[in-house]
């Protein structure tokens, strides 16, 4: 009780705030009815709260320790994990060594954590991160960039020969969807001057590149192609049989446009794209190819943090963007099209009225099955309108050193120690 009304304490700021706004009841939310029994009441039915719970912002705090520390808390936590803090050298290093105390055991009944101590160095430019790996001064390593991935990838998505008697790498599902979003609220120019405002148009781009190839040749193969909607694989509720999304077919993509009234792309106006500079190549590939089609498209290159403000604004008609899940739920992405959300989430300003009335229902739903058959009807109204341009299904990329073992796969790229041998 006390750790979740902590959350709601207005009087300092705190990121997760957010997992139980306009969610919980006014009145008598958080009780302990007695030693072990909790109950959390809900402002209206909100079936994903269980999953809300799981993520660390709903973590137990300790009244006396809270209150000790004050704000200086972030300092000095007190919690129950497998590692406790040694030393935080802000933006430099982080060392944490091994509770002594900690609660779970192995199968053999030996005492988790395996390792005495981890240290994680913070560094900014990921470039310079792998090189550190790569001399050995690193033991884990995460995430590609275009710089390095060569180094590391074959175009198949294997490990470079060369690593494979040094480094291991994993690959799985991760619960990000990567689009281009496409605003579609009323504040935006008519479809003669913006021709993003017909639907055809916007089918037209989901259908005039090819996924695949894009993944092969820019990422080598780390990621799926998005053809099956907005939520990603991963997810329990995924299911590509059912939900059938965009396929590369250039051919139907130009007669989409013809019947739009621009055949061949004439008299279609050029369309500007907004991109952040680590998306460069991935947004001139499409462009390259939707030219073949007719679409013109120039790119904008907006920095990573001016872009998103522009969204949030409603000052961007066509952008890069992507979407983590927050918790292991699709309610998560469709939040992003629920037309009483402003941006974020809903950076596309999308209004459907099926789909509201679908996602409303979705939420009061206790049946598991019931509730994904929903979710599969919202897929397909996102599919036929394309508010998005559909990119990629991401999954996560981690690199280990031979004699690290027990490292953990997850699809919110979560990443637990302690089952981790050194």
């Amino acid at each position: 009780v006390y750790s979740f009304r902590r959350l709601l304490d207005d009087s300092w700021p705190k990121p997760g705030s957010w997992i139980f706004k306009d969610r919980v009841a006014k009145d008598s939310v958080f009780v302990a009815e007695n030693d072990s029994v909790f109950v959390l009441r809900l402002a209206s039915p909100f079936q994903p709260m269980l999953q809300i719970l799981t993520m660390q912002y709903a973590s137990i705090v300790p009244k006396e320790a809270c209150e000790y520390y004050g704000r200086e808390f972030r300092r000095h936590p007190v919690g129950t994990g497998p590692f406790r803090l040694k030393i935080w050298a802000e933006h430099q290093a982080l060392v944490l060594v091994k509770n002594e105390n900690y609660f779970e055991k192995d199968s053999a009944g030996t005492r988790l954590p395996y390792l005495d101590a981890v240290k994680t160095t913070f560094i900014g430019d990921r470039k310079t991160a792998f090189l550190e790996f790569k001399k050995g001064n690193l033991d884990y390593f995460f995430g590609l960039e275009s710089s390095y991935i060569n180094e590391l990838l074959t175009t198949d998505g294997e490990l470079q020969p060369a690593l494979n008697d040094r480094f291991y790498f994993l690959k799985n599902p991760y619960l990000n969807s990567e689009y281009l979003g496409i605003r579609l609220d009323s504040l935006t120019e008519n479809a003669a001057i913006n021709p993003l405002q017909q639907k055809k148009i916007r089918q037209a781009l989901n259908f005039g590149f090819d996924r695949a190839q894009m993944l092969r040749a820019l990422r080598n193969n780390v990621g799926r192609p998005a053809t099956s909607g907005f939520t990603p694989r991963g997810l329990p509720s995924f299911d590509d049989k059912t939900v059938v999304g965009y396929r590369y077919d250039p051919a139907f993509a130009s007669r989409l446009l013809a019947e739009a009234g621009f055949p061949k792309g004439k008299n279609l106006p050029e369309i500007t794209l907004l991109c952040s500079p680590d998306y460069l190549d991935i947004c001139t590939f499409i462009t390259r190819q939707w030219e073949d089609i007719g679409i013109k498209v120039k790119i904008e290159m907006t920095e990573t943090a001016l872009l998103r403000e522009r969204m949030r604004r409603g000052q961007a008609p066509f952008f890069r963007a992507s979407w983590i899940a927050d918790y292991p739920d699709a309610e998560s992405f469709f939040t992003c099209f629920y037309s009483k959300n402003g941006a974020p989430p809903n950076y596309t300003r999308f209004r459907n009225a099926d789909f509201d009335r679908l996602y409303e229902s979705s939420l009061g739903e206790t049946n598991t099955a019931r509730r994904y058959a929903i979710y599969r009807e919202l897929e397909k109204i996102l599919i036929d309108e394309a508010p998005v341009v559909f990119l990629f299904y991401d999954e996560t990329a981690q690199f280990a050193a031979k004699n690290i073992t027990g490292l953990p796969r997850n699809a919110i790229n979560l990443l637990s120690l302690k089952r981790v041998r050194k």
